[in-house]
């Protein structure tokens, strides 16, 4: 029978189990890419010593979460494949998305929109208009240039393209656009990543530039990088090596 201080030793300051803690860290030691880890490497990236180690590594390959290989190395079990498949089945980005365009239109005052890139073009997927009368109008399926608009020049900056404008992008983590697609029209954007880091979109406010001074548009930008960073982590999960810098600098 467990006494009551084997009990305590299992639980963490937040009434968690210091024991799942301990496994689900053990499994997220490994980064994109790597097949397989050392019982000293999982010990180092985890921070527990080795011997925890190999009894958790043991406990989880009982389920199938870790296989031991012929060298001694530990790899992820097909458990591990499953459950991110049964993930990926019930999931829709857009019971993701829509919940943060609405926060942030909440904390902006403005109309907020998320746009992917689609070929040559962005498409705007999911839209949640602000509170104004006067306001920047887009459809859900509207098509529109990728190199004019902060949303767009976001998608291209963190696809790679190149030249100073989007280097300058890649370095703040967002855009200013004033008139740029269309005039009187401004925004600014901030880029949303996916499932290995991987660029998703960009998260938008857009409004008419009376309202929408760059000023104002410099101030807020803050506020939509807060919203794009939260909605990456939700999408992507924990930081690894792939996250991009401009999203590491800032803590869920």
């Amino acid at each position: 029978m467990r006494n009551k201080r084997e009990d305590a030793s299992e639980e963490g300051q937040a009434g968690g189990v210091i024991a799942v803690t301990r496994a689900l860290s053990l499994m997220e030691a490994f980064e994109v890419g790597e097949s397989s880890l050392s019982l000293a490497e999982l010990s180092r990236r985890s921070s527990m010593h080795k011997t925890t180690v190999l009894r958790l590594a043991r406990t989880l390959a009982l389920s199938s979460y870790m296989v031991q290989m012929e060298d001694g190395q530990w790899r992820l079990g097909p458990a591990a494949g499953w459950l991110g498949a049964r993930y990926q089945a019930g999931f829709d980005v857009n019971n993701v998305v829509e919940p943060a365009l609405h926060e942030l239109v909440k904390l902006s005052g403005e109309s907020a929109s998320f746009y992917v890139r689609e070929g040559d073009i962005r498409s705007c997927v999911a839209r949640v208009e602000g509170p104004h009368s006067v306001r920047h109008n887009v459809r859900i399926g509207e098509r529109l240039p990728l190199d004019r608009g902060a949303p767009g020049r976001v998608i291209l900056a963190f696809s790679g393209a190149k030249g100073e404008l989007y280097e300058g992008i890649r370095s703040r983590g967002f855009h200013i656009s004033t008139g740029e697609r269309e005039a009187e029209v401004s925004s600014v954007a901030a880029p949303v990543f996916r499932t290995n880091w991987s660029l998703l979109g960009s998260m938008c406010i857009s409004g008419p530039s009376s309202r929408l001074t760059k000023a104002k548009l410099e101030k807020l930008a803050k506020t939509v990088v807060h919203a794009a960073n939260q909605l990456s982590y939700a999408l992507a999960g924990g930081r690894t090596q792939a996250t991009p810098a401009v999203v590491s600098r800032w803590h869920p």
